[in-house]
Parts: structure tokens; sequence; C-alpha cells
């Protein structure tokens, strides 16, 4: 494919994603007071459905998404880092989100909410990551 062609899925891609972000944030509950991020969005559903809920689903959604296209892009060579075995993007991602998690984790239960810190350390983990391994 030509880069233009793929400048078109990469906008196109790009322009459905922000949609449905701009559906989320649509779809979250509002009073006079504004937003009430913390509410479900769907009233007696099955699942708490709150707005940062589904924008972390959203995110690893988007991830995912980004990924496959930059796989099928710029196709993987593996590579070798300080875990000394062979490492994809792929791969990388899925060793940022899971050590996301525990560092996360670890965190609540040491130090509980807010998580502000905890998603700073989660940064700095996943650039070393995509980085070093």
């Amino acid at each position: 494919m030509t880069a233009s062609r793929w400048n078109t899925i990469f906008a196109a891609t790009a322009a459905v994603m922000a949609a449905f972000l701009g559906f989320l944030i649509w779809a979250t509950p509002r009073n006079d007071e504004g937003f009430q991020w913390f509410d479900p969005m769907i009233p007696g559903g099955w699942m708490a459905w709150t707005f940062p809920v589904a924008l972390f689903f959203y995110i690893i959604a988007a991830l995912l998404i980004t990924f496959t296209l930059l796989a099928i892009r710029y196709p993987e060579t593996p590579r070798r880092g300080i875990l000394t075995i062979e490492t994809t993007r792929g791969d990388r991602l899925f060793i940022t989100l899971l050590g996301s998690a525990f560092i996360n984790l670890a965190w609540l239960f040491f130090f509980g909410a807010p998580l502000t810190v905890a998603l700073i350390l989660c940064l700095v983990y996943a650039f070393a990551v995509f980085r070093w391994v």
C-alpha cells in the first residue's frame, strides 16, 4: 500500500476512536452542577459502567487497535533486551499492562486512593519497558 493510503487508514481510525470517546463523554450523566463522572452511565445496568471504567476499557482498545495497525504497517522485528528474551512491540505492551496492574494494586495496598502517583510510576515503567526490554 502507498503511504497516502496508510495516512487515510490512520486518519479514519483516529476519527472513529475520537467519535467513540465523544460518545462516552456525551453518555456521562449530568445534572445542574455538571458532569457526574462517577455515576452509572446505564442506570440499573448489570455492571457499574462509570466514565472512568469506560475510559479504562477505551484506552485498552485504543492501544490494541494502534498496535495492530503499527504491526501491519511496520512489521515487527523481535529484539533482545535486559530480560534476554526476544520481545516484539506487542510483547512489551503486554508486559507493560501486566506490570502496571501490579503497580496499581501494590499502591492501593500500601497507600490507598488516589492513584495519581501510581499512574506516574506506570508511565515511567512503560517508558522503561519499551526502551530496554
